[in-house]
């Protein structure tokens, strides 16, 4: 119980430190303070709820949300000993749970019966088809070099050499791959503000909207978490305590995300369908094959 408040406590101030940083990559303004009065502005707001909702799906969707980032954390470890769960099929697990955020997303752009929140829905669909293989294949890779499945087991196996510098391929996949399931500029689709007036988050206010964000920041620190654990080593550093190795990377890999789309433009889901299906889907396979050669050549 002491270790799941603890992972708990840690991923809220994580994703209260992604916040800041969000806000300071956008406007240029490096505000501490500004989350809590974002988030307090948000709970000041009307509840409003569109005419003709599904009501079941507009209300569990930020939830869902939520919940999908929380339980790929759970198999996410920041020391030996400070995991919630360590699964024998843990690197599986967190691809099991975050294919939930799909299904968060399109509850989210069906449920109000909006034209710019069901664009915004299912363009994240269009996404997922795109990305899906580019993050459950590099995994496959990390997993061949540890022989195992368990999250404790592939940060152990990078010992001697992180998996950044002996697969670097299968990292630059899984990386971009992230930034479009946490829907990160240039793969902002889903939410779109120039074009789709916020799309899946269009008719949510108050409450319901600061559910969401939360989710969606919770989702940025996971998935940096997952990349620190299969390719930078997890908590494996000299000098600092592994739970400082694991922080600092952790937020490292955040802070790359957030400012790596911003200078690029908006990239369509056609366009990344087709990149994705012609040239990321061959790379990851290539990846798998180099990495199988070097698993026989260098055991």
């Amino acid at each position: 119980m002491t270790t799941v408040l603890v992972l708990l406590l840690l991923l809220a101030a994580g994703t209260y430190l992604v916040a800041v940083l969000e806000a300071w990559t956008a406007s240029g303004r490096f505000r501490l303070a500004g989350p809590v009065v974002a988030g307090i502005a948000l709970l000041g707001r009307e509840f409003i709820v569109p005419r003709k909702p599904d009501r079941i799906f507009f209300e569990v969707a930020p939830v869902l949300l939520l919940l999908s980032a929380l339980l790929a954390a759970a198999v996410v470890p920041l020391t030996p000993d400070l995991i919630i769960t360590d699964l024998a099929t843990g690197a599986l697990f967190i691809n099991a749970a975050l294919v939930y955020v799909l299904v968060a997303l399109l509850m989210a752009g069906w449920g109000p019966n909006g034209a710019y929140a069901m664009i915004g829905g299912w363009r994240f669909l269009g996404q997922l088809i795109a990305y899906a293989m580019l993050i459950v294949m590099p995994i496959t890779a990390v997993v061949m070099r540890a022989e195992s499945l368990l999250t404790t087991r592939i940060v152990a196996s990078q010992a001697g050499l992180w998996n950044i510098v002996y697969q670097p391929l299968g990292f630059m996949l899984f990386f971009v791959a992230a930034m479009a399931l946490a829907f990160l500029p240039p793969f902002d689709l889903p939410t779109a503000k120039a074009e789709l007036a916020g799309g899946v988050e269009a008719e949510y206010s108050g409450v319901r909207l600061a559910i969401f964000r939360l989710g969606r920041l919770a989702l940025i620190v996971t998935l940096a978490a997952a990349a620190v654990v299969f390719y930078l080593g997890g908590w494996q550093g000299p000098w600092l305590p592994p739970w400082a190795w694991s922080a600092i990377k952790i937020l490292a890999v955040c802070a790359t995300m957030l400012l790596a789309g911003r200078a690029m433009p908006r990239v369509r889901d056609a366009d990344l369908l087709h990149w994705c299906w012609i040239l990321g889907i061959p790379l990851a396979l290539l990846n798998i094959f180099l990495v199988g050669l070097l698993v026989l050549v260098l055991p």
